[in-house]
């Protein structure tokens, strides 16, 4: 969660300089397996391993007494509060995905070795002195599974990045029409974030099937990596592939200019810790359609629609017959055709 920490140290830099000075550290990764290498893969997690689990606790020992403060800005790191005094150290927990082989291994069944690292993660997380969540809906979550005690759990919520705005860029708009061509009104979907699955991106892409049907032309913008074998052969199976975009990764501004060019933002999540897209989105000016998760209601409320998880039938009836603003957007764009 870069830009998390990344807004923090800018926030507490700008308006609180007088009484804090804030100092982020973020080490960069150290390769033994993947030097000059650029590929994922069992390597590339080797040298993940080693830095999570060594290198970075090393740092963090080095660090103890240099700092009045130290905060965590990814629960995923939890094993460096072992290094770190606790009663000092803050935890943002942005949601349980990390410990959920832990929860629920039923659901989420991982190697012994796998479990044991995320053993020591969540018992280091669980030995700081304050825990700040995005969302109550994970706060109480946390609660729930008796992770953290209720008086150390409070709800911070994420804000989004000032390039977030409905207002025009130009250079990063000639950036994005670079990138996806010009505007010239065909349907735009948007996806941004990763393909794990949870994302349930093969929801997605049978809603952008139907929708293929509605509106041909209509085209599927991925940002946030590349397609997974499975989700690959499923695109093939539907014939999508001509009608999909996977951009590079942008640079805050340009992603941006993505958002506010898209006709409709989707988020087909079946677990969400607060749903970052979705309110940068909205941010933009841009209708988004979302699983009817809690944690989405809890952002965003009547700001956006939304159609039960995984329901691929009322997913696709909810984006071509969106109410109000959204088919509005839509039909115009489809009008330009």
């Amino acid at each position: 969660m870069d830009l998390v920490g990344e807004m923090l140290c800018d926030n507490l830099q700008k308006n609180h300089a007088g009484s804090f000075k804030a100092t982020r550290l973020a080490p960069h990764l150290r390769r033994r397996f993947t030097r000059g290498q650029t590929s994922a893969g069992r390597f590339f997690n080797a040298d993940r391993f080693v830095n999570r689990f060594v290198d970075y606790p090393r740092v963090a020992r080095s660090l103890r007494a240099e700092f009045d403060l130290f905060h965590v800005i990814d629960h995923s790191y939890g094993q460096l509060v072992h290094e770190l005094p606790p009663e000092r150290t803050i935890v943002t927990c942005h949601d349980l995905d990390t410990f959920q082989c832990l929860l629920e291994p039923e659901r989420e069944p991982r190697s012994v070795f796998f479990r044991k690292m995320m053993s020591r993660t969540l018992s280091g997380f669980r030995r700081a002195a304050l825990v700040t969540c995005p969302s109550e809906a994970t706060r109480d979550q946390l609660v729930n599974y008796d992770l953290v005690a209720p008086e150390r759990a409070v709800v911070v919520t994420n804000g989004v990045h000032p390039s977030c705005s409905p207002n025009a860029n130009p250079q990063a708009d000639r950036e994005a029409e670079r990138l996806l061509g010009a505007d010239n009104g065909d349907i735009e979907i948007l996806h941004v974030g990763s393909t794990i699955p949870r994302k349930r991106v093969d929801v997605l892409l049978q809603v952008f099937a139907a929708l293929r049907q509605e509106f041909p032309a209509a085209r599927l913008i991925r940002v946030g990596g590349a397609f997974t074998r499975e989700q690959e052969q499923l695109i093939d199976q539907l014939e999508l592939a001509s009608g999909i975009v996977v951009l590079p990764q942008l640079d805050r501004e340009v992603l941006a200019s993505v958002y506010r060019r898209a006709t409709l933002v989707l988020l087909p999540s079946e677990r969400e810790g607060f749903g970052l897209p979705l309110v940068e989105a909205l941010a933009c000016g841009t209708p988004v359609v979302a699983s009817d998760l809690p944690v989405l209601r809890e952002v965003a409320a009547a700001a956006a629609s939304y159609a039960p998880v995984a329901n691929v039938a009322a997913w696709a009836a909810t984006v071509t017959e969106l109410p109000s603003i959204a088919l509005d957007r839509v039909l115009a764009r489809a009008a330009v055709q």
